[in-house]
């Protein structure tokens, strides 16, 4: 009896064994049947993303049929973006998804087409593929045919224009930058380290700052008139750390020598005097080391009150015009910088010594 049930117990657990591998064989022989085409929007659909609109608008809906594999599975979808023409040797990973559609919002599409390599605010063609596979290892993978969309995308980044000149070595592509105030704006200032001639230039339509871009210099009279044709080099003499100002459509420019200073209750002179930050040529901020005690202060240009005070941090931790700053600190020796470098997005930093 006991030999019986022994027998019946391995028939059992070899037919499991058998089931379990005809299961395991059906799932490596699937066959590939069909991708899934897309079916909408249709090749060469066209449209412009823009910064002022909700974001969380829908900006593209794409549709395509089922895979075929031959067996009822669970089908996997990735969506792949890649520029046009560069046959996706590098796509970029737009959305996963087992349902047989995706949608992106305009902040979305945006960046998946950045992504992708197109250039803000220059109309460019992006290629979109499915691709399907089954299986938690992705296994059996089949390729859409491709279609092309025609998009132009933005960016957030607020315009600038590049300074190349002595100061620098007349390099674009290390020059300092100015930055507008805004999209479509073109009142551009910043904080730059002159020594004699420079000239104002504008990136290419891929954000690149080359000779050959459009620049601009003085008329010749120096009297603060920028001009693209026949123009001279702007000079700044003598050397020195310059608040510089230039409007690429009213075509005019001005600079203004700046020294700056920290003051306050919670400097050694308090609000009576400025104690003078130094310039530092390779880190392109200005630093003291100085005596700290608890309570306000701020950092002022020229010695005086007026256009240059610097006395608040807005939501995105830049400083800003007015108001007064606070340390809580203990009273000790510490390192202040203040880095005016990134135009329009200045900060500070107090670090003990």
């Amino acid at each position: 009896m006991k030999k019986v049930i022994k027998l019946l117990f391995l028939s059992m657990f070899m037919i499991t064994v058998s089931s379990c591998d005809n299961e395991d064989q059906e799932l490596l022989t699937l066959s590939p049947q069909g991708s899934g085409e897309i079916t909408s929007p249709e090749t060469g659909y066209s449209f412009v993303l823009n910064p002022e609109e909700n974001q969380l608008n829908p900006a593209l809906t794409l549709v395509w049929n089922s895979a075929d594999y031959d067996v009822p599975t669970e089908i996997s979808y990735d969506v792949e973006f890649a520029m046009s023409g560069t046959d996706f040797t590098a796509p970029y990973l737009a959305g996963s998804t087992t349902n047989n559609s995706m949608i992106w919002n305009i902040l979305e599409l945006n960046g998946a087409v950045i992504s992708a390599g197109l250039a803000p605010f220059v109309e460019g063609s992006v290629d979109i593929r499915v691709v399907s596979t089954v299986g938690s290892l992705g296994s059996t993978p089949q390729i859409s045919e491709a279609i092309t969309i025609i998009v132009t995308p933005f960016t957030t980044d607020l315009p600038k224009i590049s300074v190349p000149g002595n100061h620098q070595g007349w390099d674009p592509g290390t020059a300092p930058l100015l930055a507008a105030s805004a999209f479509g704006e073109t009142d551009y200032e910043g904080y730059i380290w002159l020594d004699g001639g420079y000239k104002f230039l504008a990136p290419d339509e891929t954000g690149g700052f080359f000779w050959g871009n459009t620049d601009w210099g003085d008329d010749g009279s120096f009297t603060g008139i920028l001009v693209e044709q026949d123009e001279t080099d702007c000079i700044a003499d003598p050397a020195g750390y310059y608040f510089v100002e230039a409007d690429t459509e009213a075509l005019t420019y001005a600079t203004t020598a700046v020294s700056w200073g920290i003051i306050g209750a919670a400097t050694p002179t308090g609000w009576d005097s400025d104690t003078d930050l130094i310039y530092d040529p390779v880190t392109k901020t200005l630093s003291v080391d100085i005596d700290l005690v608890a309570g306000p202060f701020k950092f002022r240009g020229n010695n005086e009150w007026g256009q240059f005070d610097l006395g608040t941090v807005d939501d995105d931790g830049f400083l800003q015009n007015g108001g007064d700053l606070t340390f809580e600190g203990s009273a000790g020796n510490y390192h202040v910088v203040l880095d005016l470098s990134d135009p329009r997005e200045y900060t500070y930093s107090v670090t003990a010594n």
